[in-house]
């Protein structure tokens, strides 16, 4: 049985290509229902439209605070049922209440190796600072 995945992103979308494209070519047992980001010009939402997956995003500034903005957002995301949710670069902190309403369908593919390495480029800056 084909999983129903949503994925959030935050930025280019590199990783939502590499999903699309495994989707694509049949190394993965699922399909990409919608896509989410919290930022507007996310450029992995023109991927995702490209691809003809729903693509959306909520801005954090209608909200009055986090827990809300997670409400709406996990909301919306629940609309499509997913199996799955995938964080692909996600680069917003979601709350436990978030996280245990998907406990067991959540993962996240992070660029960063927090609390050390924050943002992008994780790996030049490991190295970078002589960390192994």
């Amino acid at each position: 049985m084909m999983k129903k995945i949503v994925v959030l992103i935050s930025g280019q979308g590199s990783n939502l290509q590499a999903l699309i494209d495994a989707q694509k070519e049949g190394h993965i047992n699922g399909k990409i229902s919608a896509v989410f980001s919290n930022k507007e010009h996310a450029y992995g939402l023109e991927r995702a439209r490209k691809a003809n997956i729903p693509a959306h995003w909520l801005d954090a500034k209608n909200y009055s605070d986090s827990a809300k903005f997670d409400l709406a957002l996990q909301q919306a995301i629940d609309h499509y049922q997913p199996d799955l949710l995938v964080l692909a670069g996600y680069m917003r902190i979601l709350g436990s209440v978030f996280v245990q309403h998907y406990i067991g369908r959540l993962l996240n593919i992070h660029p960063s190796l927090l609390p050390n390495y924050k943002g992008l480029h994780t790996h030049r800056q490991v190295l970078e600072s002589g960390d192994k």
